[in-house]
């Protein structure tokens, strides 16, 4: 079997465009490419273009570019010294990190705006990670606690 550029194709969008390449190089025309694979004759206009101007690697898979960050590297690297500082240190009440307080916080120092919702992926970029707080009561004995579990625990379970 013939060992073809499309067949090394890693998904079949990037295989499709490479099949074009080669039938043109076969001398196809590009009516008849876009007829065999099912696309527009200008789609297969641009792939053609694009392998000429920058090679067989210009009809390969991209990754979608997305939305640029709007945070930069410097404010980002500076988001772990602020946190360190505590909640308290920016005029927030208890000094544990919410996401809203965290987004507040970029918003005042950066002047950038992003949901709550995104803050955890921010954080994650930054080598944080979310904590879940713990909920204990503020009468909590620890001593009695441990007294129970060594003392009378196992009384209560030699019962059953």
């Amino acid at each position: 079997m013939e060992m073809t550029l499309s067949s090394q194709a890693t998904d079949w969008r990037e295989g499709r465009r490479l099949r074009a390449w080669e039938l043109r190089q076969k001398g196809w025309k590009q009516q008849a490419i876009a007829e065999a694979l099912g696309v527009t004759q200008g789609a297969v206009s641009q792939w053609l273009k694009r392998a000429e101007k920058g090679g067989l690697q210009a009809l390969g898979r991209r990754k979608a570019p997305g939305a640029s960050p709007r945070l930069s590297l410097a404010q980002r690297s500076q988001l772990p010294e602020l946190l360190s500082q505590g909640a308290e240190a920016f005029g927030f009440r208890g000094d544990i990190w919410t996401q809203p307080r965290i987004a507040d916080l970029i918003r005042r120092q950066f002047g950038v705006s992003y949901h709550p919702s995104q803050v955890g992926r921010i954080l994650k970029a930054c080598g944080w990670s979310s904590q879940k707080p713990i909920h204990r009561a503020t009468q909590r004995n620890e001593e009695a606690i441990r007294r129970w579990k060594e003392e009378r625990w196992p009384q209560v379970k030699k019962r059953q």
